[in-house]
């Protein structure tokens, strides 16, 4: 269906492929990985011919239809949120539009002499219109953006009124309405609530044409995909199998490629050692020069690629009092919508709370209490002795300074630490080198949360309170982030839609659905087994 041959690409100086071969046949799911940089991007424009190797070839199957998801989703007004996901439907799209035309000219009196041609135009549209299923499309577009989140009120609102994160929502149930034979998916899951990811997961399972697709969700990935495209150095290798199997395969072959590499070095050392000490002896010429010409011939090993994980030693926090926070009767309304009545609930050190709900149902509004970020219209929260809160919120990031550079930003915040600790720091959050050097201004949201939470990290609360901290990590920096805290003996109570990051870190978990609040004593993979649903069900 798709076969990328022999393909180089370099951008600037930077060698993005070289001889990089590979293929997506019908009906595979693959998922496209490497590290940021590498040409994930690059891959996706050459498929829909926005971009054209330097050498090779990018061919697909004539006919091939091809539906794009990027985190660029443009400008989007005019229309109501459903016309808008309708509109991306592919051809019943455009005879949709077409109807829309002709009915236009049936009340256009200076058409009135063409109306025996627009009739028989009409009837040929709405017969094609018919075919393709076309009455089914409102519906089937009301389906998806329920699935993706959507309330049927906003469904029917402006689309111009939706913030960044659900325009992506909408710009996603276009490219699922057009069902083409292969959609090509980047990060679709990253302005997505838990709800919305498993009713995606769902749905791309069944989905009957090719996906290749990029995703930082490690579960995600593994539910979906049977093939992983690495891209690495340069070169593109395929794996089969989920993206767990991926990384037990790339570990078995990194592990043989040292060996080997070891194994050759020991014999050429021990040949050019036997030269050294026999080249001056008559008696041993001959011997010396065989193996001169033996290691002349011999095809050396290259030293074996290493994808190199930085870890942190991060400083263990003071300890808290053994109450953390006590949150007694909370009232909390915002205008005739009530949030929480009565609501109480201890939190103790040590413990590790993570808060399900729908979106709405008030996890972000428990986090902010908490913190003293809003108040309670009624009740108490009392935050024990001792304790010292860290806050990350999508917001946090604009206490950053914008013509700070990254280094200048850590250094302002720990002016006594050594260079080397905060270079090493840096590194474990993806900034290596000069990368250092870059102002806060030209980051990307996932970069600005990076810096902030390296910032927490290095100094810590005994007292983490995180609202969606994976937001925008890559696998490498949500792996980091997962072993760092296991390790924290501080209180954790957060928000996340990543279950990996749920399932390595939670011990209790609180769901909160539709006014009503439940408390599980174990962690998520408790809750999952406990409660039978991975994320609290809408209503209705």
């Amino acid at each position: 269906m798709i076969r990328l041959d022999s393909i180089g690409r370099q951008h600037g100086q930077q060698i993005l492929f070289t001889e990089a071969s590979a293929a997506v046949n019908r009906g595979e799911k693959v998922g496209l990985v490497g590290p940021n940089g590498s040409g994930k991007t690059t891959i996706f424009r050459m498929i829909l011919k926005d971009e054209t190797p330097d050498t090779g070839s990018v061919t697909v199957d004539r006919g091939t239809t091809i539906g794009y998801f990027s985190q660029d989703v443009g400008d989007m007004a005019g229309a109501t949120v459903v016309a808008m996901a309708m509109e991306g439907a592919g051809a019943v799209a455009d005879v949709a539009k077409e109807l829309r035309v002709l009915e236009a000219a049936f009340a256009d009196p200076d058409q009135a002499d063409q109306m025996d041609e627009l009739v028989t135009r009409y009837g040929e549209a709405q017969a094609r219109f018919e075919e393709l299923g076309g009455y089914a499309l409102e519906g089937k577009a009301r389906e998806v953006l329920n699935g993706l989140g959507f309330a049927q009120e906003v469904m029917d609102g402006a689309v111009e009124k939706l913030s960044g994160g659900w325009k992506m929502r909408v710009a996603l149930a276009r490219v699922l309405l057009m069902r083409p034979d292969v959609l090509l998916l980047d990060e679709p899951t990253n302005h997505l609530d838990l709800e919305s990811i498993l009713w995606l997961e769902a749905y791309l399972k069944n989905f009957e044409g090719a996906l290749v697709m990029t995703s930082h969700d490690r579960e995600f990935m593994n539910r979906i995909v049977g093939k992983i495209l690495e891209i690495d150095g340069g070169e593109l290798t395929t794996y089969t199998g989920n993206y767990d199997f991926y990384e037990k395969m790339r570990a078995i072959s990194e592990k043989n490629a040292e060996a080997q590499y070891e194994r050759q070095q020991a014999m050429l050392a021990k040949e050019e050692a036997f030269i050294a000490r026999f080249k001056a002896r008559a008696s041993h010429a001959a011997q010396v020069q065989s193996r001169v010409k033996k290691l002349e011939k011999i095809e050396k090993v290259e030293p074996p690629k290493r994808r190199r994980k930085v870890s942190f030693d991060f400083p263990k926090p003071q300890r808290s009092g053994e109450d953390v926070v006590n949150l007694e009767g909370i009232k909390k309304a915002y205008g005739s919508r009530t949030i929480y009545d009565g609501f109480g609930m201890l939190i103790r050190r040590r413990e590790r709370w993570c808060v399900m709900g729908i979106n709405g149902a008030g996890k972000s509004t428990l986090l902010k209490l908490v913190v003293g970020q809003t108040e309670a219209d009624g009740g108490k929260v009392s935050v024990g002795p001792s304790t010292k809160i860290g806050y990350f919120s999508q917001h946090a990031m604009d206490v950053l300074s914008a013509d700070d550079t990254i280094w200048d930003s850590l250094v302002k915040d720990f002016p006594k630490a050594s260079v080397g600790s905060l270079r090493t720091l840096a590194g474990a959050f993806g900034f290596s080198g000069e990368d250092v050097e870059k102002p806060i201004r030209v980051l990307s949201g996932g970069e600005k949360a990076r810096v902030v939470l390296a910032k927490m990290l290095f100094d810590p609360p005994n007292f983490l309170v995180l609202d969606e901290p994976t937001n925008h990590l890559d696998m490498d920096t949500k792996e980091m982030m997962i072993e760092t805290l296991k390790d924290f003996e501080g209180t954790m109570l957060f928000v996340s839609h990543d279950r990996h990051f749920l399932g390595e870190l939670s011990n209790r978990v609180l769901e909160i659905n539709k006014g009503d609040t439940r408390f599980y004593g174990g962690g998520y993979t408790e809750y999952v087994s406990e409660s039978g649903h991975e994320a609290p069900l809408r209503p209705g």
